[in-house]
């Protein structure tokens, strides 16, 4: 099994969407017995919620179910249980690097690292915007989706 965390800082907006939308991805690769997928937050505010209404619909609109998602917190479990465990931006990134232990073996990473466009390295939180915000971060998600999804599939031989 190979093992994959998505973390922002509530679990509510860009972690969530890109849980759900690499989910399908998988799914339409018919990998979903190899690679299990979650997503959670540094912070503990919005633990047992539903992802945002507004990150719910761009993802919805676009084809993506999110319905089923809940928002957890980052634990030191996850260290033991994920191969990678990807940061939506710097500020998560280090607060995860802070919580790794020192024998961690897995990738952990910002998401977009997979994203082709390397000026871009953060997912912007689209919380405090409007809309436009929540389609411009599904848009970057799917594109460091499909560069993920890739990269694992060589890197493992799941073609």
């Amino acid at each position: 099994m190979i093992n994959v965390l998505f973390v922002c800082l509530g679990n509510i907006c860009r972690s969530p969407t890109a849980h759900g939308v690499f989910r399908e991805y998988v799914r339409h690769s018919n990998l979903e017995d190899l690679i299990i997928i979650d997503s959670a937050g540094t912070g503990d505010w919005h633990i047992g919620k539903n992802p945002d209404k507004r990150a719910t619909c761009a993802a919805k609109n676009k084809g993506y179910d999110l319905s089923d998602l809940r928002a957890r917190q980052v634990t030191p479990e996850d260290f033991k249980n994920f191969d990678y465990i990807l940061a939506m931006d710097q500020s998560n990134l280090k607060s995860l690097r802070r919580m790794s232990p020192p024998n961690f073996s897995g990738e952990l990473k910002l998401f977009l690292d997979y994203h082709p466009d390397t000026s871009t390295k953060e997912v912007p939180d689209p919380y405090y915007g409007d809309d436009d915000g929540f389609v411009t971060m599904l848009t970057m998600i799917e594109t460091a989706s499909t560069e993920l999804l890739s990269q694992i599939k060589n890197n493992y031989k799941l073609m």
